[in-house]
């Protein structure tokens, strides 16, 4: 087996090495009312090392800013998203753009990636990915679904875990939830039983105004960790910062 590597780039952007292969997951880059990453940003765009392909789970901007992404120096690159994003990516000059619905796959050089359920509120797709006999999961920012229990039996081991932990809610929608809360995930890792597992998508803000009246979710990652803690206790948790590089 070959190493993997994760470096958190803000939020539930990352970079991932795997299988000799470099993928971005959800880029973010940029900041407009009512969306903070709440945390600082890793890179920017023109930082970004060279990619093998870009995976987004969802339309949503702080999942898909392809306004910023469009200054990545290579239009080429691979984009393997949800299918709504198909059209926003190509009107941004991205050409080589696949939609996958979940347990659909595509290959890249040796590394496979298939889409697995999620659920939010639009359409959203989570991700498998294998390359060098070692496998991720990158969960988005999705509700806890079925489906997604299945993982291990359709994908054996999995050796890293990338999950949502914060819970979010719509007030206005009678607090609606729409990502999965920090126990939930804790669940969700102990079915998964990776060997590490990252908490994401848990600095966000939406400024003062939006926090108080339009949406609310639990900002802090350490109950998870606890959880899974006694929920999974042969499951690392790391809580990582931007710019951190983990190594399996």
């Amino acid at each position: 087996m070959t190493r993997i590597s994760v470096t958190r780039v803000t939020h539930s952007c990352h970079l991932i090495e795997i299988g000799g292969r470099t993928l971005l997951t959800d880029p973010w880059f940029s900041e407009r009312p009512g969306y903070h990453p709440g945390e600082p940003l890793a890179l920017t765009v023109a930082e970004l090392p060279r990619l093998d392909g870009v995976l987004i789970s969802h339309r949503h901007y702080d999942h898909c800013d392809l306004a910023s992404l469009a200054a990545y120096r290579d239009r080429h690159v691979a984009m393997i998203v949800a299918a709504p994003v198909v059209a926003p990516a190509r009107s941004h000059g991205f050409d080589r753009v696949t939609a996958l619905a979940p347990w659909e796959s595509v290959h890249l050089d040796g590394v496979t990636v298939t889409a697995a359920p999620a659920r939010h509120g639009v359409y959203e797709v989570t991700f498998v990915i294998r390359g060098g006999g070692r496998t991720v999961f990158f969960g988005g920012d999705t509700m806890l679904t079925p489906g997604l229990e299945e993982l291990p039996q359709r994908f054996g081991h999995i050796d890293l875990a990338l999950l949502p932990t914060n819970g979010l809610r719509i007030r206005p929608q009678l607090n609606r939830q729409v990502v999965m809360t920090a126990s939930e995930a804790a669940r969700l890792t102990a079915g998964l039983a990776p060997d590490l597992a990252l908490p994401h998508h848990y600095a966000f803000t939406g400024g003062w105004f939006c926090d108080h009246f339009l949406a609310h979710g639990d900002r802090d990652p350490r109950p998870f960790a606890a959880e899974v803690r006694q929920l999974a206790p042969a499951t690392e948790v790391r809580i990582v910062a931007p710019g951190q590089r983990v190594v399996l």
